[in-house]
């Protein structure tokens, strides 16, 4: 009797653990960038911007830009070519394992979204999508550029404006940013607008100025360092008062110099005839979905109604998601701009939704140049595939999905499956001669995301490549050969 009350004992407190490991909540460190950069070309570091010697090391990068030079005969090339913001972000990141997940330009708005390589496969449903409000909203100079997306099942959505200049406008940003918010709109059924996401951040040149108080007052309370003496004269400060919209949007204090306007190449606010007076137009603020309220009894009409608000009431309870913010400041050593850079450090605390990759995937025996090759892959759970799909063939350290060796169709190249195991086939005319540490991704054309990574592996160099001669020449990332007699002639 004992024995079994013992075994019985043993048994809850088994299930209590896993019951614990289950609602367990993971946190995630979110590292955000706002700059108006004024068409300037980057500088050759941004190691301060980014935190890279910091001992905490983020798991997200987002990075939003406006006023990238997007002159007629750039802008074309950045139309074929990633442009030099992203270049420098990209080969920055890298070699740290971050992978350029999504990214949306609207001429000079630029929107960045990176990730370590660890969570990538569960970044699912990404869309990105943007809205013109300069000159009748037909320029693209003003507006905002978004990126949304799932994160371990949750649904978040990325908003980088540049909102109206001037003082006497603020009205007309607000105007602005809620168009903005009601015309952007999101093909998936969980979050088809901005504002239906879990977590939104808003953040830009927002161009929200300091009101009423004179040059001298504003300069003198920055020299003191009392910026609290300006808050209430913020003017996004005093509309969040009076706007609905802006009361759900947090932001934290205001505790660091106004990041706009300086003299290029210097630390001087500007010296020019128009004395533009200091402010804080560079901003970062955030949005958790209100908590649905239970359904109360309604007429039939609106059964589909509460049905929804039931389900979101049940999942914010069961999958908990806070925000809280760590860092919130400017970055003065940046000079390249008449704008200063925002940073805001954020750790996302949140149970995951999705605990599983949708796909494993892993190379078939020995892989080089010399013989066709093979890849496993096993759908873990079931997803919209199509014949869209395809796999792809990555330099370990790779920077973008489009960053790929090679790639197969997974359909047009599937050679045998089984309900678990499918086998699909690469040409060795496609794998890299000198070969190398690489590793396979599989994406997903519905759901624009890669939705299971293998483990690194080797791929061999050839050795028929190195019993003719041959040597490898590395040409726009794919490895190509050249006779070694035609070097040296």
């Amino acid at each position: 009797m004992m024995e079994e009350k013992e075994e019985q004992s043993d048994l809850r407190l088994k299930e209590e653990e896993e019951k614990e490991e289950q609602e367990e909540e993971d946190s995630f460190r979110l590292h955000m960038v706002t700059w108006n950069v004024a068409t300037a070309d980057p500088p050759d570091d941004v190691t301060s911007l980014l935190h890279l010697n910091s001992p905490k090391s983020p798991d997200l990068y987002v990075i939003g830009l406006q006023e990238v030079y997007s002159g007629p005969v750039r802008f074309m090339s950045d139309a074929l070519f990633d442009d030099p913001w992203s270049q420098l972000f990209m080969s920055t990141l890298a070699p740290l394992n971050y992978v350029k997940v999504s990214s949306i330009r609207m001429q000079g708005l630029l929107l960045l979204f990176f990730s370590k390589l660890e969570h990538v496969p569960f970044i699912r449903d990404i869309r990105a999508t943007y809205t013109r409000t300069g000159i009748l909203g037909y320029w693209g100079n003003k507006g905002g550029v978004s990126v949304r997306l799932s994160f371990y099942g949750h649904t978040i959505c990325f908003l980088n404006c540049h909102l109206a200049a001037h003082m006497k406008y603020a009205t007309e940003r607000v105007d602005e940013f809620e168009y903005i918010i009601s015309t952007q709109t999101f093909d998936c059924k969980k979050a088809q607008t901005v504002l239906d996401h879990r977590l939104v951040f808003w953040f830009g040149d927002l161009n929200f100025r300091i009101q009423d108080h004179g040059m001298h007052f504003v300069r003198t309370c920055i020299n003191d360092q009392k910026y609290n003496l300006l808050w209430s004269k913020d003017q996004l400060t005093t509309l969040k008062k009076k706007e609905e919209m802006l009361q759900e949007f947090e932001e934290g204090p205001l505790d660091f110099q106004p990041t706009y306007k300086f003299d290029r190449n210097t630390d001087i606010y500007d010296s020019s005839g128009k004395k533009r007076k200091p402010a804080w137009t560079d901003r970062i603020l955030w949005r958790l979905r209100p908590a649905a309220s239970p359904p109360k009894e309604q007429d039939e009409s609106d059964v589909g109604l509460d049905v929804r608000e039931l389900r979101q009431l049940e999942e914010d309870e069961e999958y908990p998601l806070k925000v809280r913010q760590e860092f919130y400041t400017s970055i003065m050593e940046y000079s390249v701009s008449d704008h200063k850079p925002v940073i805001g450090i954020f750790t996302l605390v949140l149970r995951k939704i999705q605990t599983t990759p949708l796909v494993r995937l892993q190379p078939e025996g020995d892989w080089s140049a010399d013989i066709d090759s093979m890849v496993l892959y096993s759908p873990l759970q079931p997803f919209p595939s199509s014949t869209w799909d395809w796999i792809g063939l990555y330099k370990v350290g790779f920077t973008s999905v489009s960053d790929y060796i090679t790639y197969t169709w997974v359909k047009d190249d599937e050679v045998a499956f089984n309900e678990e195991v499918i086998q699909v086939y690469v040409d060795k005319e496609e794998i890299p001669v000198q070969g190398g540490d690489c590793l396979l991704c599989y994406y997903c054309s519905t759901l624009q995301s890669i939705i299971g990574v293998s483990e690194p592996f080797k791929v061999h160099e050839s050795k028929v490549a190195i019993e003719e001669g041959l040597l490898p020449e590395k040409i726009n990332g794919l490895d190509q050969t050249v006779a070694r007699e035609d070097v040296w002639n």
